[in-house]
């Protein structure tokens, strides 16, 4: 029996054609069609269990309608990490997998870690999010491209891959572009860009896809920020053996995004995280170790600026 004032969760496999919900703490199971009467049967289905959360994974972006209608009918939405469910599943001793069975383990790994709130739903930013993200794919074609430029291949194919380039950059140019005027378009956003702006080494496209992707910056704290971008520091100790410490999860995409721009702010363009690489490099640390401290030590730094609402000011955070 559950208590009283316990909030009754549904775990909700998507696929492309369909999604299978389970309400583990009642025993109900369905499936619904992936059309618009599917999204009210569903709706429907949830009202009458009196569902005040509902807990799906990402899917590739098959998951937004549902996330959507769900919000609108002012049902909680958490999307969860695949890895940190199979994950789960597989400590729990469940190794079989089908639609039903995933259902089931979402909605227990929903039960069993109630750790974060849904995010509300945001039309602006879930628009800035997928444009920013096609940027980043035509940036990672733009470079597989310039792979394999460096080989040598007939006249015409080379000629090719030019026009390929040239039309590349006019589109990376063009969602840049986008990516600017939404960012202005929104108060909140405009403001937040300010602030991440401030920073010397972070510009517009970093600041955008911060906003984007994490829209946690400023509510939650220092460790669960680090947690969310993927830089946090795991332990690896058994017994007297201590393994090197490790990173693991978070939203590989923006961390992607943040670790480039930190590079340059590491080694070029802000001062204080300049010292800060240097240090560590001078204490033996490899490059790449020393860039992703930077990455958690900017990201800390930038969610207590907006927690705040102030700028970059590098005597408050100077390396001691």
């Amino acid at each position: 029996m559950m208590a009283q004032n316990e909030v009754v969760v549904v775990g909700i496999d998507v696929a492309k054609d369909k999604v299978d919900a389970c309400i583990r703490s009642l025993s109900q199971r369905q499936t619904f069609p992936s059309t618009a009467e599917g999204q009210r049967a569903l709706t429907r289905w949830l009202r009458k269990h009196k569902v005040g959360k509902a807990v799906m994974e990402a899917s590739g972006g098959y998951e937004r309608d549902w996330a959507k209608a769900l919000r609108e009918a002012r049902i909680e939405v958490r999307i969860v990490d695949p890895k940190r469910v199979r994950s789960f599943a597989q400590s729990a001793g469940r190794l079989a997998k089908n639609d039903a069975i995933d259902a089931e383990m979402i909605a227990w790994f929903a039960e069993t870690f109630d750790e974060a709130r849904g995010q509300a739903y945001d039309a602006a930013r879930e628009e800035l999010v997928q444009i920013v993200n096609a940027r980043q794919a035509l940036l990672e074609q733009q470079t597989q491209m310039q792979n394999r430029c460096e080989h040598t291949v007939p006249i015409p194919v080379q000629k090719m891959h030019e026009r390929l380039l040239k039309a590349i950059a006019l589109e990376v140019a063009k969602l840049e572009a986008v990516i600017a005027a939404l960012t202005k378009a929104s108060p909140h956003f405009a403001e937040t860009a300010e602030i991440i702006e401030s920073v010397p080494g972070l510009g517009k496209i970093t600041s955008a896809g911060l906003i984007a992707a994490m829209p946690e910056l400023g509510q939650v704290s220092n460790e669960a920020i680090s947690a969310l971008l993927g830089v946090a520091p795991y332990d690896d100790d058994s017994g007297k053996r201590q393994g090197e410490r490790q990173i693991k999860g978070g939203r590989r995409k923006v961390r992607n995004l943040f670790y480039m721009a930190c590079m340059g702010a590491a080694t070029r363009h802000n001062p204080v995280l300049k010292t800060f690489y240097r240090r560590l490099i001078a204490k033996g640390k490899k490059p790449k170790v020393a860039l992703v401290a930077c990455m958690r030590k900017l990201i800390v730094i930038l969610n207590i600026m907006i927690a705040r609402r102030e700028k970059w000011d590098a005597s408050r955070y100077a390396v001691g």
